[in-house]
């Protein structure tokens, strides 16, 4: 008997029998041990839930995600995070936890935070957040008052949720402005000022969540410097291009900078916040920007933090600093301009012309006359996996949109190459072209073609260690 990875399954039976109480006590004391008899424990004492596992890595498989939001987790993390240490509660901080067992928990943060300042070049790392948006409100209600004027790239225009959406908290807790992009798909940084100077905001946020161009920081800073504000730069979406120094550092420009760990760092989902220099800066109540970040985690925002999702972290952040780390990304940055490259050739209009990141913006409906919405369910339904995107100009509602975004970390993880990005560009637009707002699905035969092709690239190109 096989697993969907064509991996030898465990026999219960044979391989692990049954302890006898008193005699045949488990080697727990082994990790492969320990792992081995979960599996066991999942397979006999839940069988449902052991066989979507097993479907679910199968779909992972078998289709391609270009998903700009996530990326494969690199499998000794995914470890990490089903660790024992989820069995720890850790409120608190290294050497100042309000439960005790916490010796390994400590050291295991302290590596996280470590691994997190060199990685970033940053003089304090918070690893404890459960997310980025966490981070995010952790920032703005550490840093404003309910009501204070924030300003941030617009929802519609390629920003994110937290960054003042009006249904988000962050939208609804402060008073929230945005600034848009210019006709050409680029952030206008005079537009920006323009905006900063009329709503006079205490909190200037520099970050997205859909858009391809390199971010300038120092321009943002000037703009932040002009009006009183605090600067905060989320880069969630290109953290693996900072760190392998493919994209600028926000470190030293930036009051404080977030991220989460899963989208480019091949980590589990969660947050980080990151200070420079700024780490001393002075509140008025006396309190420096370090503290101010630190008590905002705990105990404003959080309890107990998830230890075994900060050791899943410890892990990405080490690989991030390994040559190996800086040459995926590389391919990353290279696989996107490719992408775009490609699909430009064959007619489909690109939103700013191209690329500097992992994201690839494009206006499927003047391209193929199908909205966002019905391009990412006819190429879901042959195994290629997109978001729908709203672009400039959008007429659509979010739900439905004009375009769709891509993105090249998972492409990167499964080692795929120009050739191999033609031959996306190829289904992209056969899936789409035979597409149409009447009839959104390809038929029967034209879908399966399409599957069989999918298939193949990616059993050529499997997702590294899965």
């Amino acid at each position: 008997m096989t697993n969907v990875a064509g991996v030898p399954a465990l026999s219960p039976e044979r391989d692990h029998p049954r302890p006898n109480p008193g005699r045949d006590r488990p080697d727990t004391s082994s990790l492969a041990s320990f792992y081995e008899q979960a599996l066991d424990s999942l397979e006999l004492g839940d069988p449902e839930l052991h066989e979507l596992l097993g479907d679910e890595l199968a779909r992972q498989h078998e289709t391609l995600a270009l998903v700009a939001s996530c990326s494969p987790v690199s499998p000794a993390a995914l470890l990490a995070e089903g660790s024992v240490f989820a069995n720890v509660t850790a409120e608190g901080y290294p050497g100042r936890r309000f439960h005790a067992g916490c010796v390994n928990v400590d050291k295991v943060e302290q590596l996280a935070v470590d691994r997190a300042r060199r990685a970033f070049g940053a003089r304090y790392a918070n690893v404890q957040p459960h997310s980025a948006s966490t981070a995010n409100q952790v920032v703005m209600t550490a840093l404003l008052r309910p009501g204070d004027p924030i300003l941030g790239l617009d929802l519609d225009a390629g920003g994110h949720l937290s960054h003042g959406a009006p249904v988000n908290v962050s939208g609804k807790l402060f008073a929230a402005h945005g600034y848009g992009l210019s006709p050409d798909g680029l952030i206008d940084y005079d537009e920006v000022r323009a905006k900063a100077l009329e709503h006079r905001p205490k909190l200037l946020i520099a970050g997205t969540t859909a858009y391809p161009r390199t971010l300038d920081w120092a321009a943002f800073r000037e703009i932040a410097d002009e009006v009183g504000a605090w600067l905060l730069a989320d880069i969630t979406h290109i953290a693996g291009l900072v760190v392998a120094g493919l994209h600028p550092s926000p470190m030293d420009h930036a009051d404080v900078v977030t991220t989460c760990t899963h989208k480019q760092l091949y980590g589990p989902r969660g947050g980080l916040i990151l200070l420079g220099r700024s780490a001393g800066t002075s509140l008025p109540d006396g309190r420096t920007l370090e503290q101010a970040m630190q008590s905002g985690i705990f105990p404003l925002m959080q309890g107990a933090p998830v230890v075994n999702s900060i050791a899943a972290k410890a892990y990405a952040l080490g690989l991030a600093a390994t040559p190996e780390f800086a040459g995926t990304m590389a391919r990353v940055r290279s696989l996107a301009a490719t992408l775009a490259t490609e699909l430009a050739r064959r007619g489909v209009r690109i939103i700013s012309g191209g690329t500097d990141n992992h994201i690839v913006v494009a206006d499927v409906l003047s391209s193929f006359g199908v909205t966002g919405v019905g391009a990412e369910r006819a190429l879901e339904d042959c195994g290629i996996l997109v978001n729908k995107n709203r672009i400039v100009g959008d007429t659509h509602p979010a739900s439905v949109a004009s375009g769709v975004r891509f993105g090249s970390n998972s492409m990167a993880a499964r080692g795929l190459d120009d050739q191999d990005v033609a031959e996306v560009a190829d289904l992209v637009c056969d899936i789409l072209a035979a597409t149409t707002a009447d009839s959104p699905r390809l038929d029967a035969l034209a879908r399966a073609q399409a599957r069989r092709r999918v298939a193949a690239l990616c059993a050529r190109r499997p997702i590294a260690g899965y």
